[in-house]
């Protein structure tokens, strides 16, 4: 209007060019505007009045329906109501989401698995919060995402945005759900699934191989050496594995050790025959053998030679055929399934015979040794690939038959005591020396061939001293003393076992005099009564 009013005024001022007529006619033209905006202002008003009146009286009436709704309809049709409504009314969405959830079933879910290394590889500048660790053996850190922050990828001409969720779960001791939400637009549905995640699984396995640390897990470890507790469905806690032996320390046999190594890689390059055979990807493997023999030792070396991980269970830690079957589902491939001592831990075997003695059925919710033959050879058994399972005991007599045949324990080894090739691999790596011109080497692998000594005890010796020349000494007056309280203990027994021949044979003397003179009374009871 103010516009308008500087305009309309110009031909009022005197100007020669223009009439008087002009100049009037303006002003009424001027003026009948100005009322015509002095009426609409009152129409604008009142409208903005009748419209605000409306809107008020609508909310006052939503408000009541809303009330007598909650009043009067059951909350479980309110609900469906809504999601009826939301669904008609929201607009579609061009975008795909997959749930990709930490766990499938009672098993590791493998395309998470294969998500969290590779995303690990992918953080964006914009990232606000982040996960870091290393530890001792690692050379680079561990980068993970905190719950809630977003990754964004490109594969060929899809952009794709990873969420990684963290919910807490509905019972009270179920911790943590986790899951990584993966969103991409729906005509790329195809590419994604067909190529996207087959590459997201190749780069994982190559960032595994880049920085593999082999993981010690127990069920008695109170933590775990990774943040995320991946194994908290079987109760595994781990730590990295440092143990230092390797094939090339163990003090053994040659010839047993290239079998051992032989058999190994056999096993791995042959998963097509045992899927061809109709057998689960697996090898058993018994170790006996007396104490300090070196059996752990070869776990050790067995897992760093194949960059497995152990699971080293303790089946007095198990209560149940359920809860087994719980821990070692919740085990990985590539993996190696430890039972130390078996002769020693299992108290469930003494409770079977125990049971069949006395003619007792087995009480269900308890750990039975059909529970454990199962899950080594029977149909759980199956449920994962490239593993193997190896039992240690110091005295394989005491082991059920049932455990020990093949399918279940597929090769027994044993473990002796330290041979002349076992001190020829311990000598040069505790004092550093060859058995080249040394005097002690020839008679000490004259008493390793009459002496029964363990190369724990061997390796013991070694280590007192660093001069190689005592520690050699050591072990020669060591081997000896071994010797010798071998022949007397054997001295021992044979005097022992002679006492009681002679025991036996006075024993038999007088039971034979004895039924002379018993014999001598009859007869003469016989002719004392004919003589009558």
């Amino acid at each position: 209007m103010i516009l308008t009013r500087r305009v309309l005024r110009w031909p009022i001022k005197q100007s020669p060019s223009l009439p008087v007529n002009t100049c009037f006619s303006s002003g009424i033209a001027f003026d009948s505007i100005k009322m015509a905006a002095m009426f609409s202002s009152s129409e604008i008003s009142k409208t903005a009045s009748s419209l605000f009146s409306a809107y008020a009286s609508f909310a006052g009436s939503m408000m009541l329906v809303r009330s007598v709704a909650n009043e009067l309809i059951p909350h479980q049709l309110r609900s469906y109501l809504y999601s009826a409504f939301r669904y008609f009314f929201t607009p579609l969405s061009p975008d795909l989401t997959l749930a990709i959830d930490e766990r499938c079933g009672m098993s590791k879910n493998q395309v998470y698995e294969a998500a969290e290394v590779y995303l690990s590889t992918r953080i964006s500048p914009k990232t606000e919060r982040l996960k870091l660790s290393k530890t001792r053996k690692q050379k680079h850190f561990t980068i993970g995402l905190e719950k809630g922050e977003l990754v964004v990828d490109g594969f060929e001409d899809v952009r794709l945005t990873w969420r990684f969720v963290c919910t807490e779960g509905q019972k009270p001791h179920g911790g943590e759900k986790k899951h990584f939400e993966l969103s991409f637009n729906k005509k790329h549905k195809d590419k994604v699934l067909d190529f996207y995640l087959p590459y997201v699984f190749l780069k994982a396995e190559e960032i595994k191989k880049q920085d593999k640390m082999i993981k010690l897990y127990s069920r008695q470890c109170p933590f775990s050496c990774e943040d995320d507790n991946e194994r908290r469905g079987g109760s595994w806690g781990s730590i990295i594995l440092e143990h230092p032996a390797t094939f090339d320390t163990l003090a053994m046999d040659p010839a047993l050790k290239k079998m051992i190594i032989d058999d190994l890689e056999m096993f791995l390059r042959r998963k097509a025959y045992y899927k061809k055979v109709g057998k689960a990807w697996k090898r058993g493997y018994l170790l006996y053998g007396p104490p300090g023999t070196g059996k752990s030792s070869l776990v050790a070396a067995m897992a760093n030679y194949l960059k497995f991980d152990i699971y080293d269970l303790g089946l007095t830690s198990v209560r149940s055929d359920a809860e087994l079957r719980r821990t070692l589902l919740s085990t990985t491939n590539r993996s190696i399934l430890l039972i130390e001592d078996i002769d020693c831990s299992s108290e469930v075997l003494e409770r079977q015979m125990r049971n069949k003695n006395k003619k007792l059925p087995d009480k269900t919710g308890q750990l039975t040794l059909s529970g454990i033959l199962n899950c080594i050879d029977g149909l759980w058994s199956s449920c994962g690939d490239e593993r193997i399972i190896v039992f240690t005991t110091n005295y394989k007599d005491r082991i059920d038959p049932a455990l020990l045949r093949p399918g279940r324990m597929d090769l027994h080894i044993n473990m002796s005591y330290c041979t002349t090739d076992g001190f020829r691999l311990l000598a040069p790596n505790y004092l550093g020396i060859s058995s080249k011109h040394n005097p002690f080497f020839a008679e000490i692998d004259s008493l390793l061939n009459s002496t029964e000594a363990t190369p724990a005890e061997a390796a013991e010796e070694l280590m007192k001293s660093d001069d190689p020349n005592i520690a050699l000494q050591g072990l020669v007056n060591f081997l000896k003393r071994k010797r010798d309280e071998a022949d007397d203990e054997t001295e021992n027994k044979a005097t022992g076992c002679g006492e009681v021949d002679s025991s036996v044979r006075r024993l038999n003397a007088i039971v034979s005099r004895v039924k002379r003179l018993k014999t001598n009374v009859d007869r003469r009871k016989i002719m004392m009564r004919k003589r009558k």
